[in-house]
């Protein structure tokens, strides 16, 4: 019953995706929707495929979901450090932003992808992958919600990281640091966040083991705060549900305070937090040595959680703004 709702809803997807390319009011909204129309028919024709299969047993990890997001955090690695390295010479040589690939392959173009990729194709899967494979091992639970969330989740990630590199080549973006997807992909980042989530705390909830161990703890800050930020940072308008052009909903002071509450919280929360909960297990399990103050580490969540979320004003020093922002002795 399971199989043939997601073939619905497959094939929903893929057919609405083809009436907006068709419909699209510019360049990368089509290209975009054809990616989602292709990723999901894909999709559909793996389903139809391997229905009526073996079930997997539920007394095992779900670790083909991590071996893949190993897999795939070390390509976008790759490909996100040879951009930086494309840049960086263009930067140092300006006659290498060729005259045939301007508007496409400059440095304006390329540095938000070298960023993306970076951060959230290479970052992303790493912290994916590393998550599943804690939580199961620290709760001696399989992954909640079976192959079909895991996989989603991971799959669901990649066309992001697609779209959004598509995107900016072609020009959508916001134009906001570390959140230049469109409208349209930052729905798309919702739902798969969202996946996300429930798989990690539905894991948790039906753990065996009684305690929740600190690199649970970081991970679950992680999620939970980017899907703040993110919701909070991307409130938009679109100016077509055909276009991938929206208006945003904060403007002036109000968009510059909460462009850079998210952008020092991506750094505080999805490249530390996350991090520290994937060190917080393989350190010890490399070190072979329980880790040395379980108390000074539950001190550290905490000083981290109170602390870095509210210090994201000071991205705007030194920066060209209303006399709003700054300090009455400067007005």
């Amino acid at each position: 019953m399971w199989d043939y709702i997601k073939l619905i809803a497959l094939g929903l997807v893929a057919v609405l995706a083809a009436i907006a390319a068709n419909y699209a009011r510019d360049l990368p909204y089509m290209v975009n929707a054809i990616e989602i129309m292709l990723a999901t028919a894909i999709a559909f024709i793996w389903v139809l495929r391997t229905m009526g299969g073996p079930k997997p047993s539920e007394n095992e990890y779900f670790d083909g979901v991590v071996r893949a997001g190993v897999i795939a955090t070390v390509f976008w690695g790759v490909v996100g450090f040879l951009v930086a390295v494309v840049i960086a010479f263009q930067l140092a040589y300006p006659a290498l932003n060729f005259e045939w690939a301007q508007g496409y392959l400059n440095f304006g173009k390329l540095r938000p992808l070298h960023t993306s990729a970076v951060i959230f194709a290479f970052g992303g899967n790493a912290l994916i992958a590393s998550s599943f494979y804690v939580v199961q091992r620290t709760s001696a639970a399989r992954l909640f919600g079976g192959t079909g969330l895991g996989w989603f989740v991971f799959w669901g990630w990649q066309l992001i990281v697609v779209l959004a590199a598509t995107g900016y080549i072609l020009g959508a973006t916001q134009s906001k640091e570390y959140a230049e997807m469109e409208w349209h992909v930052d729905w798309l980042i919702t739902i798969v966040w969202v996946a996300y989530l429930l798989a990690f705390l539905g894991t948790i909830f039906k753990r065996k083991e009684p305690h929740i161990y600190v690199a649970n703890w970081f991970y679950l800050s992680f999620i939970v705060t980017i899907a703040m930020l993110h919701v909070v940072n991307n409130l938009s308008v679109p100016v077509s549900i055909f276009g991938s052009k929206s208006v945003q909903v904060f403007a002036g002071v109000q968009d510059a305070m909460t462009q850079w509450w998210y952008g020092h919280n991506a750094v505080g929360f999805f490249l530390t937090a996350g991090f520290l909960g994937m060190m917080y297990y393989f350190v010890p399990k490399q070190a072979e040595r329980p880790v040395y103050s379980y108390k000074l580490s539950i001190v550290h969540f905490w000083a981290l959680i109170f602390l870095y979320i509210w210090a994201g004003p000071h991205h705007l020093h030194y920066r060209s703004a209303s006399t709003a922002c700054r300090p009455s002795k400067a007005r």
